[in-house]
């Protein structure tokens, strides 16, 4: 992960101001920064999504392609997940230095999504054990200004909701033969219900005190962080820690309450700002690569 360069002096100055709910950009401990999402931006996709918090930029495309069903859930379609840090993002990541990283995220969302609530999979399915559709989410790391779980966990989100597939009729000839047809009108397709896909929380461990959205700074003044997947009704669904530092049991249930609190409020807001872009159809001002 992009790692910001301190001082020892900076490093003291900033625990110290969490110690005192008062961080160096004047934010809470379980404040957010100015969160920015906006969907629809690539055309050539089934649905994407482009969010920005602080320094951190995702860019999230998803394209709907047929597949054949696993073999152990013959009923449904499935999801494929793709992450890419671009070179662009920090020079740590020139040549391949950014692999460990997109892999490492890349199984956290597999993580994440491995259960039957977050998403609907079996209306991905259009024939058992024959036909389905296999969503391919392709996940580009443009900038990286700290807390990239928790970015691309409301990109993908965001582009889900934003996701539209095909309806497809299946006919049967004589023979028995099925053949798929696509339907010719654009309009005539269907969404994906993502109100049970989770988004994922990040509490770095800071001296004694743990905060939400850590920037590049904080995550290095911090040796330890918990990971936590949280529906929109505060249910957890995953939990990793990560970094070399030790957490006691008790703040380990600290940092999983702060979760699932921080983790509906953040469900709501997303869900507000993707209803309210929704309301505006065709008048909404497409912002892109261009703000």
């Amino acid at each position: 992960m992009a790692a910001a360069v301190l001082s020892e002096a900076e490093r003291v100055y900033a625990m110290h101001g969490v110690q005192d709910d008062l961080r160096i950009d004047g934010r809470g401990c379980e404040d957010y920064r100015h969160i920015e999402v906006e969907t629809d931006v690539v055309s050539n996709t089934s649905g994407s999504a482009r969010m920005k918090i602080g320094h951190t930029d995702i860019l999230v495309g998803v394209k709907a392609e047929m597949g054949v069903p696993k073999l152990e859930r013959p009923n449904e379609g499935f999801l494929e997940f793709f992450v890419d840090c671009s070179a662009n993002a920090t020079p740590q990541f020139e040549g391949r230095g950014g692999d460990d990283l997109g892999t490492e995220i890349t199984n956290t969302l597999y993580r994440v999504f491995d259960n039957s609530s977050s998403l609907e999979l079996a209306a991905l399915c259009i024939t058992p054990r024959d036909h389905c559709w296999v969503l391919y989410v392709d996940v580009l790391l443009l900038e990286c200004g700290g807390n990239l779980f928790d970015a691309v966990s409301i990109a993908v989100k965001a582009a889900l909701h934003n996701t539209r597939i095909p309806k497809v009729s299946v006919l049967e000839d004589d023979e028995g033969a099925k053949e798929i047809e696509l339907s010719d009108d654009p309009y005539d397709c269907i969404r994906l219900n993502v109100d049970n896909v989770p988004c994922i929380i990040t509490l770095s461990k800071v001296g004694h005190r743990h905060v939400v959205d850590a920037t590049a700074q904080e995550e290095r003044c911090s040796m330890a962080s918990v990971l936590v997947s949280v529906t929109h009704r505060g249910t957890l669904t995953c939990l990793r820690k990560v970094g070399v530092g030790s957490l006691d049991p008790a703040s380990v249930f600290e940092m999983m309450e702060t979760g699932k609190r921080v983790g509906k409020a953040l469900h709501e807001a997303l869900r507000t700002t993707l209803a309210k872009e929704e309301s505006l159809g065709s008048k909404r001002q497409k912002v892109g690569f261009l703000g």
